[in-house]
């Protein structure tokens, strides 16, 4: 997983309550096992019309957003069925941050599994920070927990101190259970001993 620490991008503003996860990747496109290439599905039924072409007015298919790090979101967002895809999609989209005001817990765990940061900040500091994404950078600086807007004072968010940990140093679930691989080892080989037949 890639290590988060400072993270400089355009913020793109969909202050919409209740996103859902089959609004962010919809089940057409859960066939695949595959992390790469779900960008271009992420909120395809908002994003592309009947025809599937892309529709002007949705955020993400302006010029200045089209390349956005960070997303800035309504309440409860990620609800819904708990699809990995979802995270995955917004990940390939390039969007590394998510703030909002509230956050579904499955999705909330999936994004932090997967390298992106959720932030949760009051409902006022989500507006006043979507009221200044117009097309500016937005600064994500993981180390001091702050997020500063270019040209505009920044803001203090608070994270738990595990998650924080992984993400700076880019420690998946995976990496977690390397880290212990000597002790698993040692379990193997006095678990062989007492329990030869497992092994058989």
């Amino acid at each position: 997983m890639k290590k988060f620490d400072l993270l400089t991008g355009v913020a793109a503003p969909l202050p919409i309550v209740n996103v859902d996860t089959d609004m962010i990747m919809p089940k057409q496109f859960l066939k695949t096992i595959k992390r790469t290439g779900l960008g271009e599905a992420i909120f395809f039924d908002m994003r592309y019309d009947e025809r599937d072409l892309p529709r002007p007015e949705f955020i993400l298919n302006k010029d200045k957003f089209k390349n956005s790090k960070i997303l800035l979101a309504g309440k409860n967002f990620g609800c819904g069925s708990s699809r990995e895809h979802a995270p995955w999609g917004l990940l390939d989209f390039g969007i590394r941050c998510v703030i909002a005001p509230s956050f579904a817990e499955i999705f909330y765990s999936n994004c932090f599994k997967n390298g992106i940061l959720c932030i949760t900040l009051s409902e006022e500091s989500v507006r006043n920070l979507v009221d200044l994404a117009d097309g500016r950078n937005f600064n994500v600086d993981l180390i001091n927990m702050e997020i500063i807007p270019d040209n505009a004072n920044k803001v203090k968010f608070e994270i738990d101190e595990t998650r924080r940990h992984n993400l700076l140093n880019g420690l998946d679930d995976i990496a977690l259970t390397m880290q212990q691989v000597d002790k698993i080892k040692l379990f193997e080989q006095k678990q062989k001993l007492q329990q030869p037949w497992l092994y058989e």
